[in-house]
C-alpha cells in the first residue's frame, strides 16, 4: 500500500474511533434536576445551520463553483484530498460564521453544516484540518496568481449579481481607508499617528448596495490616498461600457488632483471632502457671522458654491460650502467639498453625506467577521486573509439584499450571524437523504422557506446579457 493511502486510512479510522467514542461517552448529570442529562454529539448536532441558506444562494449564483479550474493547485502528489474550491468555501463560511482563525478548523472539521457547506470529500468524510487549511490559505493562495485571482473574484461576484437584478442605473462608488490594530512583529505593521496605534491601514471600495468591490492590504503609516490606482481603477475599467451615470464619492483624504484627473476622464461626478484653509474661508466670510435673534433648536444651515483652484490643480473646480450653525456654539461648523456636480449645493452636500454609509459596512466587516483578525506574521498572508473576509462580507451581504424579506432586510451582518448562521440543528442520516433538523427560535420555518424561496427565484431568473 503506497504511504499516502496509509495515511488516508489511518486519518479515516482515527475519525471513525472519535464518532464511535462519542457515543461510548457517558452523559453528564445536573444536580439541580436529576431527571436532566446531558449528551454531547459533535458530529450529529450543529449550531451553524443557517450555513445553508447562504449555500444555496453561493450555488444559485455560481459563486464558489468554478474555482477548482481557476485557482493554481500546488500541492503535490496525492495530497489532495479536498479540491480548492472546497477549501475556498470552508474558509469563506468559517469566517462568515464567526470563525476567524484556522485554529477553529480543527473542530469545524467534524461540524456537520460545515461539511456539507464545503462539499466534496468533506460531506461523506471530515472537513479540512487546521493544518490542512493553514497550508491553503499561506501557501496555496498567497502565491502571486493566485493571490491576483483572490483579489479580482469580488468583481466576479458582484458582476453575477448585477446579471440577475435589474438593468442599473447608475453606479455609486464609495471608498475609504481603515485600522487593522497588530500585535507583535508583523511584517508591514507600523505606528500610524491618526489612528495612534500600530497597525495595518487597509482600503476599501463598496457601491452604493454595499458590496465590497475591491480591497488592499497597506503597511500601517501610508497615506488614507496611498496606492489608490490599486483599487479604484480596475473598478472603473469594469464599468467603462455600463451605459449608465457613474459617481463617486470619498473622504479628505481622496481630495488628490490625480484622483480628479482620473475621475473625470472615466466620465464619473463625484463629491469629495476637503480641507479647509485661508482661501477656502475667504470665500464665505460674509456667512461666518452669527444670525441675527434667538438661535432656534434646529441648526442654521447656509449653502455657498464657488470656484477655486488650489496651487497642485491645473484648473479651477466647483467647491461647495456647508456652514453650519447651532444653538449654544459660539462659531458655526464649515464643510467643503469638491465636486464637478452641476446639482443645487444643498443636493451636493446631501449626497456626499451618504459617504458615510461606507463607514458603516467598515463596521459591519470589523464587528460581524471580525475582519481586523490579521495575525500572521507574513504579510503577503495577512493579504490573503483580508481577501478571504472580503468575499465572506460580500456573501453575508449578497444575502441580505437579495433574499430577505421585507420583514428582516435591516438586519445587520452581525444579527444576521446571531439569528441565522447560529441556528442550532441535529443531523439525521438516512439511506437516501440527510435531514437537518432545525431549532425553530428566532427564525422559524416559514420564514426561512421565504428566504429559500427567494434564492430559487434567482436561481430561475435568467441572467441579463449586455454592459448595463
Amino acid at each position: 500500500m503506497e504511504p499516502m493511502e496509509t495515511t488516508q486510512s489511518t486519518f479515516d479510522h482515527s475519525l471513525w474511533e472519535n464518532l464511535m467514542g462519542e457515543a461510548r461517552k457517558d452523559a453528564l448529570r445536573l444536580n439541580f434536576d436529576r431527571k436532566l442529562k446531558l449528551e454531547f454529539h459533535g458530529t450529529k448536532v450543529t449550531t451553524d445551520g443557517g450555513l445553508l441558506a447562504y449555500r444555496e444562494l453561493d450555488d444559485a449564483l455560481s459563486l464558489t463553483s468554478t474555482v477548482d479550474s481557476e485557482l493554481r493547485d500546488i500541492r503535490m502528489g496525492k495530497n489532495t484530498q479536498h479540491g480548492l474550491a472546497a477549501l475556498l468555501r470552508q474558509s469563506i463560511y468559517s469566517r462568515l460564521a464567526g470563525y476567524e482563525d484556522t485554529n477553529d478548523a480543527e473542530r469545524l472539521a467534524l461540524d456537520p453544516a460545515m461539511r456539507h457547506v464545503a462539499g466534496g470529500r468533506a460531506v461523506g468524510r471530515s472537513a479540512a484540518s487546521t493544518s490542512v487549511m493553514s497550508r491553503f490559505e499561506t501557501k496555496t493562495l498567497a502565491q502571486p496568481e493566485n493571490l491576483a485571482f483572490l483579489m479580482n473574484l469580488p468583481r466576479v461576484w458582484v458582476d453575477r449579481v448585477h446579471r440577475r437584478m435589474s438593468l442599473m442605473k447608475q453606479i455609486i462608488l464609495d471608498m475609504d481607508s481603515s485600522v487593522s490594530p497588530t500585535y507583535g512583529n508583523q511584517e508591514g505593521s507600523a505606528y500610524n499617528g491618526y489612528f495612534e496605534c500600530t497597525c495595518y491601514h487597509p482600503l476599501f471600495c463598496f457601491n452604493q448596495y454595499g458590496d465590497m468591490e475591491r480591497t488592499l492590504l497597506r503597511n500601517g503609516n501610508v497615506h488614507s490616498a496611498d496606492d489608490w490606482q490599486s483599487v479604484l481603477e480596475p473598478v472603473v475599467a469594469r464599468y467603462r461600457g455600463y451605459d449608465i451615470l457613474r459617481l463617486f464619492r470619498g473622504d479628505a483624504g481622496f481630495a488628490d488632483p490625480h484622483v480628479y484627473r482620473c475621475l473625470e476622464a472615466e466620465g464619473y461626478f463625484y463629491a469629495i471632502r476637503l480641507k479647509g484653509n485661508q482661501i477656502l474661508y475667504s470665500k464665505i466670510e460674509h456667512l461666518l457671522t452669527r444670525p441675527v435673534g434667538r438661535p432656534p433648536k434646529k441648526p442654521i444651515a447656509l449653502y455657498h458654491s464657488f470656484r477655486y483652484q488650489a496651487a497642485s490643480w491645473e484648473i479651477p473646480r466647483r467647491v461647495v460650502a456647508k456652514i453650519e450653525w447651532h444653538a449654544g456654539e459660539l462659531f458655526p461648523r464649515v464643510g467643503f467639498t469638491v465636486t464637478n456636480l452641476r446639482w443645487k449645493s444643498s443636493n451636493v452636500v446631501r449626497f456626499y453625506n451618504k459617504q458615510g454609509t461606507a463607514e458603516q459596512w467598515i463596521k459591519e466587516g470589523k464587528y460581524a467577521l471580525k475582519w481586523t483578525r490579521l495575525s500572521c506574521h507574513d504579510f503577503m498572508d495577512n493579504q490573503v486573509r483580508l481577501q478571504l473576509f472580503a468575499l465572506a462580507y460580500n456573501l453575508g451581504n449578497f444575502l441580505r439584499r437579495l433574499a430577505l424579506p421585507e420583514s428582516v432586510k435591516k438586519w445587520s451582518l452581525r444579527t444576521l450571524r446571531e439569528k441565522l448562521i447560529k441556528i442550532g440543528a441535529k443531523v439525521v442520516r438516512h439511506s437516501r437523504y440527510v435531514m437537518f433538523q432545525m431549532a425553530e427560535v428566532v427564525v422559524p420555518r416559514a420564514l426561512f422557506r421565504e428566504i429559500l424561496e427567494r434564492i430559487g427565484r434567482l436561481r430561475a431568473s435568467p441572467e441579463l446579457t449586455g454592459a448595463g
